[in-house]
């Protein structure tokens, strides 16, 4: 569940412009406010089924639109490749302590500098 809950949110983060004002609101106060649909429906002045149906609307909506995309996936490829490239550096980096190698110091020091700024 709380891992749903994190992806539903991170959807949000993405495509939550595709969404109505209403259905950005409810998908908050539920998502990212944790209140319960009861709690949604007495703030909005709508019923609990409402807010059920415009919430499970907005999740399809987010769902069909990463799958359509993809942007979170490709993100969370981008995010650990980005890791393994900083992994690379900082052994190149342990390796060159002994060799004292002017060149290869500067490079991985950019390379560590750009994944930084990629952060």
């Amino acid at each position: 569940m709380k891992s749903d809950t994190f992806h539903m949110s991170l959807l949000f983060d993405y495509y939550g412009e595709l969404l109505t004002e209403k259905q950005r609101e409810l998908f908050d106060l539920y998502y990212n406010e944790d209140l319960s649909l009861a709690e949604i429906a007495e703030h909005a002045g709508i019923s609990r089924q409402g807010v059920r149906d415009a919430i499970v609307r907005s999740e399809s909506i987010l769902r069909e639109t990463e799958d359509r995309l993809g942007l979170v996936k490709k993100y969370g490829s981008y995010e650990s490749k980005l890791e393994e490239i900083r992994q690379s550096a900082a052994y190149i980096a342990q390796v060159n302590a002994s060799l004292r190698n002017f060149e290869i110091a500067k490079n991985v020091d950019r390379i560590l500098k750009l994944t930084e700024e990629m952060n």
